[in-house]
């Protein structure tokens, strides 16, 4: 290999251990600051944190302790959520470009836009040079006020995350009107969303009961729509016993709060309210870009949408209902390439005068395949409603579990950089 060939695989591999080991993460970094605990704090209550470092270039618009306290002391943690993703600002800005925006002022995206629930633009943010060398922060709603000024600059790295110290919280007219957990009827916000089969079931079934002790403590609810259930391969849900209609009712619903952007960073299995230990009634995501599936090992199903987020609730419509192997078997495995057509035996030749094709040994280990039995309508509950989970029902979890989850990305992301680190070193051994 050319010596130009070899310096340029160099610097590639060092740009990706670089970038492989300079990722940001936001509590991380604000640890350092007791001046914003406050704020730190409800970044990670409200997950906004996994929304941020998500992100490959974003500006941080933080508050003090003082400040916020003030904006959170009669919030629900729905509207703080919104509060600090309008906060958030996707794009970067230092001390120099705040003061030199083209026209003095400018228009930016936030966090709260990508959430869907801003009317029009009102999850932009307008940014402008005041006088006297203030640059303030205000609403893109016509008529709002500059209540926000900067005040310092906390952290940058170029050009991926910069931090930055706002004097007030930045608000409009209808920002902390969203839904909360407490005051919604599941059953209601259910059939809103388009999931009134699925409502009909955890009532039928009891199972609502349990969901709605869960919503206390941590609840993320994963609701089939009504066209889940019209799939023509979906199984014969009414064949099932009460004991696995709650199973399967709760293998819907996670015991913790993950909206979809933590859902991105869970790394392996994740426990569900059926879950048993030894891994049973798990679930896995599959994560491409801004698109998030669960996977059961029987099937996919896609998080279609939010339809409520009330920390420590979250609640997600999927596109098909989740299909537990316990119950239903796991998906076949795909079937093995073929070898050398050396390695496949010779048919016996047929007897002289058989009308009968020649008998192969793969035919003859053939086994025959049991159709399933689709469902063209939405099943029927069963008769009996229990009143709570059967005795054979799966319950608990398991504490190393919940230790290994917690630390499978940062493995994950650490042995990732190690690997591309040494590349580079051997890289670099070859060039000199």
């Amino acid at each position: 290999m050319a010596a130009t060939d070899r310096f340029l695989l160099f610097l590639l591999a060092v740009s990706l251990a670089v970038a492989a080991v300079s990722s940001h993460n936001i509590t991380d970094i604000l640890d350092g600051y007791p001046e914003y605990s406050l704020y730190n704090s409800y970044l990670s209550q409200t997950k906004v944190c996994d929304e941020i470092n998500s992100r490959s270039t974003v500006t941080c618009l933080v508050l003090t302790n003082g400040a916020m306290s003030s904006l959170v002391s009669n919030l629900s943690l729905a509207d703080v959520k919104n509060a600090l993703r309008l906060l958030t600002l996707l794009d970067y800005y230092d001390t120099k470009k705040l003061h030199s925006l083209s026209d003095g002022s400018e228009l930016t995206t936030t966090l709260y836009q990508t959430t869907g629930d801003a009317s029009g633009n009102m999850g932009h943010v307008n940014i402008t040079n005041l006088r006297g060398g203030k640059v303030g922060f205000a609403s893109a709603a016509p008529g709002s006020k500059f209540q926000a000024t900067y005040t310092k600059s906390v952290k940058q790295e170029p050009y991926n995350l910069s931090v930055l110290e706002v004097s007030d919280p930045i608000t409009f007219p209808g920002l902390f009107n969203s839904p909360s957990a407490v005051s919604t009827n599941l059953t209601t916000l259910l059939e809103k969303a388009g999931c009134k089969q699925f409502a009909r079931l955890i009532v039928s079934s009891g199972v609502i009961k349990m969901y709605q002790a869960a919503m206390d403590k941590a609840l993320t609810l994963f609701a089939p729509n009504d066209d889940a259930f019209q799939a023509k391969d979906l199984p014969d849900l009414s064949k099932l016993t009460s004991a696995e209609l709650v199973t399967l009712l709760q293998y819907h619903a996670l015991p913790q709060y993950a909206p979809k952007a933590s859902l991105k960073t869970i790394k392996g299995n994740i426990q569900t309210l059926a879950s048993t230990g030894a891994g049973k009634y798990d679930l896995s995501v599959v994560a491409k870009g801004d698109d998030v599936s669960m996977d059961t090992g029987v099937d996919k199903s896609r998080v279609a949408s939010t339809v409520l987020d009330d920390t420590p609730t979250v609640i997600h419509t999927v596109d098909g209902v989740l299909l537990p192997p316990e119950l239903f078997g796991r998906a076949p495995s795909p079937a093995p390439a073929p070898g050398p057509a050396s390695d496949v035996p010779a048919a016996s030749p047929a007897p002289e005068g058989s009308s009968s094709p020649a008998h192969s040994p793969k035919a003859a280990g053939k086994k025959k395949r049991k159709a399933k039995s689709p469902s063209h309508s939405p099943p029927a509950p069963p008769a009996d409603t229990p009143g709570m989970a059967p005795a054979d029902a799966p319950a608990g979890e398991e504490a190393a579990d919940k230790a290994v989850k917690k630390n499978g990305a940062t493995a994950v992301d650490t042995n990732v950089a190690a690997t591309v680190v040494s590349a580079a070193a051997l890289l670099a051994a070859s060039f000199l």
